[in-house]
Parts: C-alpha cells; structure tokens; sequence
C-alpha cells in the first residue's frame, strides 16, 4: 500500500510498466466523449480529471493546482517531480478522508515548473497566500510585524516604530510581537538615551524644546540642548543596547554614575541612575531572557476541538522581544509536524527569518524548509526540535502558551456563536449570520464625506475587509446622510453582483465611477509583496499553456489578499482608540489597497447607524439593483444619544428595543461603535490629506499669517491636530476665537 500522496513526502516509486499502464489509461480517457465520463463529484471523476492531466504534466520540480469544477482552486501542492506526484493521486488506496475528499472535488488540474523543489517550495508558500484553497493549511491571521527603527538620513538620528517594507534608511530592530510592545520599548529607550522620536519637519520647524525634553525623553538636539557629538553617543549607545551590548551598555553607565559621585556631580549622578534604571525596566519587562539563545524564533504548536493555536516567540539579541499566537486553518487529521511545514514556508514568506528556528515538533522537509529560508534570507537557516537544556525550556514555555491561548479561544468562540444565535433569534434570521456588515457615514456639513463599512463574523472584527466610500456625488445636498448611505450601498452591492453573482442574480450594467472614487479596503499591514522566482496570475487558465502547464516566466504578479485578524470578543474587546491608538486608526484608514471580492462576500446580515429615514434608503438602493433578500436592520441611538436605549427598526415590523442587560444589545453596540470609529478615522484621514494639500487656509479666520504663526509654533499640521484649546490659545498671534475655530475643525462633533 502506497503512502498517501501530501506534498511534503517523497514522490511515490513507480516502474516503467505501471507507468505505461497509467499513462495509456490516460490517452483512453482523452478519447472517451464527456458523456462517458464519471459524474462530477465522485471519486472516480476526481481520478479520470487527475489522469486526463497526467499526459500534459512535467517530470521535473514544480507547483501543482487542483481546481474545482466551479473554478475555484482546492489545493496548491510541490512536488520534486510534478508527473510521480499526481499519479500518486489516482491510486484509490492508502487516501485520507481529506485526500478522498480533495480528488472527487477535482475537475482538473494546473501545473508551473520551476527549477529547483526550493524554487518551488517558496511559490507554492507564495500561491497558498494568494489563492486561500481551502484543503491547504492556511496562515489566516498572519501580519507584518513592528520593528524599531533608528534613522541614518539625519544628523540627529531618530528612533521610531516601523512595519512594513525596509525602505527608508536606517538600522532596524525586530521582530517585535505587537506595537504595544515597541511603544514600550521606546518609551524606555528614551527614558535612557534620550533619543529624539519626533519627525524631520518636526525637528526642523522648533525654536525652543518640546515637552519631551521638558520631562527627560529627548536631549533636544533641535535647538542645540546638546552638542551632536553627545548626541551621537547616545544613539551609538541605543545600537549598542538593541543589538545585544545591554551589559556593556550598563556598566559603562554605572561607571559614569560613580565618577560623578565622587566629584559630587549629584545632578549628574542622579540623571545616569534614572537612565540605568530606565534599561532595567525595559529588561524587567521582556520575561525571559536566555543566556545561551542570541537570535531566534520558537514555534510550538497544539491542537484541541479541532482547531490549532501556533504560539511563536521572538528573540533578538539575547532579549525577548514577545510573543504572538496565530491559529492556522487545517484539517484536524493533519499531524502537528505537516501543519508546522505548511505554516513555516507561508510565515516566512514576507518575513526575515532568523539564523536559528526551534520547534515543538519535527516539521516535515525541514531541510527543504532550511534550505529555502537560508537562499532568501542570505545567512544559513538551522530549523532544530532541542531535547534538553535552556532550547528545551523556550519550547515547553511556548507549548504551555500554546495551549492557554487555544483555551481562550475555544472558549471565546463558542460565546460568539451563542451571541450570534441570539442575534439571528432577536431579529428574526433564518439562520446564524457568520458575515455582518455595518455601515456608517461621516463628514462635516457634507465636506470630506466617507461611509466605511466593517465587517464581523464568528472569529470577531475581520479588518483586512474594512472597506472605505469616498463619498463623490456633487449632486447631493450638505449632510444628505441618506442620499450617502445610497450612494455607499449602491456601490457596494453593484461589484458584489458583478464579482460574485449568485444564482438568479443578474449582474447590473457597470457606470465607470469618477476619478479617484475607487471601493478600496483597508490593510493596516499593506507592503510590497517579496520577489518569488514566479508569480503567475490568480485567475484560473490566464496566461498557462497547453495542457494548463507554466513556464517560469509567464504569467503576472498578483495582490495579496490580508488574511483575517484574529479573533475579537464584541463583549470584550479593547476599548474604542485614544491616543496613540487614535493614530493607528488613522493609520489604518490612509493605508488601502484594491479590494479583491470573493464568492463568500455577501452578507447575512447588514446593520445600518440610522433610524427608520436610513433604513428605507438602504432598502431603496438594494431593491433599485434586485437585491432583496439580504437582512437590513437600522439601529437608532435612544434619546439625548444614550447607550443602551437604542430602538431597532426591521422593515414590516414595529420599531422595537432590546433589554438594557441583554448580551445582544452589548453586541450591537460594539458593532456600532467599531463601525463609527472606522467611519471617523476614515474622514479625518481624508480631510487631514486636503488640509495637507490645500493649507489651514481652509479654516475660517486663518489667512497666510495665522497659518505661519501655527506651523511656527507647532512645526507640522500633526502638532496642531493634537493641540489641546488651550495651546492653540498661547500661540502669539492667535485671539481665543480663532484659536476655538481651529480646534473645531480638528475636533468635530458626531459628524
């Protein structure tokens, strides 16, 4: 009995006479008329679709693509040769219920040669983030990482978080497991060396020191606080800390500490203890820190109820820099050490990897899986299962970390699909909805007008389907909120329609939208996608060759969908952004991509901010395009805009409320209120880029000197967004009017 086929094994052993046989059983099935052939959907079918392909596939290495007979890709594979793979496919015995499952689903089948298995092993990774088949171990909520960066354009360096592609200059430091802990990090670095964290345009536009040096966070080099040459040694000193010299770092400054001391430089002495002290805290907060592991990344996996958490920590510099857990969607009769292989190769494919990878589990290939990482990253990659020692309990402290973060989540899953149930029985749906879209509009009088949609379902908020409305109709009237909400729907229900029809659906005439007035989606982790020896197109027969096969080459790159975030408890959840966070959500906003529509887009249910107006206008737009049996439902907040008293309006039924204690109703709420927030983040980085491009001369009351006089003062039009009344009111030149003019235009109220 021959091992079941799985793209991580060796090639089955197959003799020139059975090869004769298969490949003659193939030419038999060309000739046979499609009448003669098996039902789709069974086992045989799935088989003679495979055989059918055997004549046109290659010997050698390359990429495989299993396709359905709705079109949609089932499984991309590797194979050190193509042709034994395949084969290995149409033999009935030694199948898995999965495998079983994956051939009868098959209607035929695609194929890229490449030159060598690693060429291959990296574009199958590359092909998997793009298409998402749904028999392939999927990374659904992989991310790009945050890194520190320290700057080498500028004569007083800068240290900042970065994520995304290493474009600007510098040194970088990372991986980092979440923002919240680079904030951390360089809130203490700061506190130690006194680095400058503000922008160019900032340090450039100062006449006096900012608030951070007032508190100890910056030497201030901007108005000369401090000559460059003890600034540069206070960087130099950063470098060192991040890259792994904390000791060196430390003793040095203990040293400076005594010798003031001793010259009763008391002052002085007491600023280097605090700095010390400052290191400490960031050392004090990292957990772990091994003596015998410099750079690293630990992988543990568990797998429980069907579901696997991959818990991954991350070590720079002999420093823990944090830990992540992910959960990967693979099929529970999958082993830990094939679901790890299949993780591997997708997590490293838009990252740097480390020069040594510790597993909870043998990973199958894994010296493919080296070798691949090693040729893209430059250095040699070890992938290594320790047994004992300090590499031993890194692991076991990941597994137990895996195994809690599971926990959570199977237990927060299971409390959003009983809110969900409840949902569907408040408002009367035929079934739990597992995709919910809200929609919200914001704007001032009209100006800068942007609907946004988020999206929620059984795993939380899915971000990476945020979606954004400029809202572009000149016709409308200032605050039409209906005729916005509209034009939000129309837009959105027309490309569901002509990108994913369902059956009976008739696809509307398409109207070219104006310039600029692109459906875009948000990605808050948006970079350039790395370099893979192919990147054939994701739309299913363009660009192949006779019999489906690719030569490298041909073909064309294609976007890479973001997967979805993890998962979010409504009832839990973090609170709505302030500050810092504030910033990401603007960020979050400004950062958009074309958005790729998928079959499983529509909704089950649509939540609209509004009362009964809002309602019949949503209502209006989907009838106008035939849409008539998506779920509308108005939420309307209650008097005086209190929490808790809102009134649900559901067309053909009386306007109703829930109780003020019921789980639901707290649901609806954080839905809305996620809704609001992204609606809000997404005008205000709208109307921030036409204040960038037009000037403050937009504000009443601000002419060529009032704008001077601000930027002056503040250095960016960031600094005057942030300022509080009362700064705005202290710049000379500015009377308390107009002081009060500029904060309202930063600070609107609802809209």
């Amino acid at each position: 009995m021959i091992a079941r086929p799985h793209p991580n094994v060796p090639e089955p052993e197959i003799d020139d006479a059975e090869m004769a046989e298969i490949e003659d059983e193939a030419l038999l099935l060309l000739d046979e008329p499609d009448e003669a052939l098996p039902g789709a959907g069974s086992l045989a079918s799935g088989r003679a679709a495979i055989l059918r392909a055997v004549k046109h596939a290659p010997n050698g290495a390359g990429v495989y693509r299993m396709i359905g007979a709705d079109g949609a890709v089932l499984y991309v594979g590797k194979a050190k040769s193509i042709r034994k793979r395949i084969i290995a496919y149409t033999r009935p015995t030694g199948l898995t219920n999965r495998i079983f499952r994956m051939v009868s689903a098959t209607a035929e089948m695609e194929f890229i040669s490449t030159g060598t298995e690693t060429e291959a092993l990296l574009l199958e990774a590359n092909l998997i983030k793009q298409l998402r088949p749904r028999f392939n171990v999927l990374l659904r909520d992989d991310k790009s990482f945050p890194y520190i960066l320290i700057t080498k354009d500028h004569v007083s360096p800068q240290i900042t978080k970065h994520r995304g592609a290493r474009s600007k200059p510098g040194d970088y430091y990372g991986p980092f497991a979440s923002v919240w802990a680079v904030n951390r990090t360089i809130n203490a670095l700061q506190k130690a060396f006194l680095v400058r964290s503000c922008s160019d345009s900032y340090y450039e536009a100062r006449t006096r020191p900012c608030l951070l040096f007032q508190i100890k966070r910056c030497a201030g080099p901007c108005t000369g606080e401090v000559s460059h040459t003890d600034y540069a040694e206070y960087v130099r000193e950063a470098r060192d800390f991040l890259s792994g010299k904390s000791r060196t770092v430390k003793e040095q400054l203990a040293r400076e500490m005594e010798a003031a001391s001793e010259t009763l430089e008391f002052e002085r002495a007491a600023a280097l203890r605090d700095r010390l002290a400052a290191l400490s805290a960031v050392q004090g907060s990292q957990g772990i820190n091994p003596r015998s592991v410099e750079e690293a990344d630990v992988f543990a996996i568990h797998q429980e109820g069907g579901a696997t958490c991959v818990q991954v920590f991350f070590f720079r510099t002999g420093q823990n820099w944090g830990n992540h857990a992910l959960y990967p969607r693979a099929d529970r009769t999958l082993e830990p050490g094939e679901v790890l292989g299949a993780f591997l190769a997708q997590f490293y494919e838009d990252k740097p990897s480390p020069r040594l990878i510790l597993l909870s589990h043998a990973a199958e290939e894994s010296g493919l899986l080296a070798e691949a990482l090693s040729e893209r990253s430059g250095h040699k990659v070890e992938i290594a299962v320790p047994q004992r020692g300090e590499k031993r309990e890194l692991v076991e402290h990941a597994m137990q970390n895996a195994r809690e973060a599971l926990g959570r989540k199977l237990a927060e899953s299971a409390s959003q699909a009983r809110l969900l149930d409840e949902l569907a029985r408040a408002f009367a749906l035929p079934a739990s909805p597992r995709r919910i879209e809200v929609y919200d509009n914001s704007h001032i009088m009209g100006s800068n007008a942007v609907g946004g949609m988020i999206v929620a379902g059984p795993e939380g908020f899915a971000k990476s389907q945020y979606r954004k409305f400029n809202i572009k109709n000149t016709e409308l009237a200032p605050g039409d909120d209906y005729g916005m909400m509209r034009e939000v729907l129309r837009r959105r229900f027309s490309r569901l329609l002509r990108e994913a029809p369902r059956a009976g659906d008739k696809a509307p005439h398409r109207t070219p939208l104006p310039d600029g007035e692109r459906e875009t989606l948000t990605n808050t982790d948006a970079t350039s996608p790395p370099e893979t020896p192919l990147a054939p197109s994701p739309r299913r027969g363009e660009g192949w060759g006779e019999g489906g096969t690719m030569l490298p080459g041909e073909g064309e790159a294609a976007p890479t969908d973001p997967p979805p975030s993890p998962l979010t408890d409504p009832l839990r959840g973090p609170p709505l952004p302030v500050g810092e966070k504030e910033k990401d959500a603007l960020a979050e906003a400004e950062t958009a991509e074309p958005l790729r529509e998928t079959p499983e887009g529509w909704p089950d249910l649509v939540l609209i901010d509004g009362g009964a107006g809002q309602l019949k206008a949503a209502a209006e737009a989907l009838a106008e395009l035939g849409v008539t049996d998506v779920p509308l439902v108005g939420v309307a907040k209650g008097p005086d805009r209190d929490a808790g008293r809102e009134s649900f309006f559901i067309a053909d039924r009386e306007p109703f409320r829930l109780e003020p204690r019921d789980p639901v109703l707290y649901f609806v709420q954080r839905l809305r209120d996620e809704a609001h927030r992204f609606a809000i983040g997404s005008h205000r980085a709208r109307r921030s880029k036409d204040i960038a491009q037009g000037g403050l001369q937009e504000i009443p009351g601000i002419g060529p000197t009032r704008k001077r006089a601000l930027l002056h003062h503040f250095g960016t039009l960031k600094a005057i967004e942030r300022a509080s009344l009362a700064d705005l009111e202290a710049v000379p030149g500015v009377n308390a009017a107009t002081a009060r003019a500029v904060y309202d235009f930063f600070h609107p109220g609802p809209h």
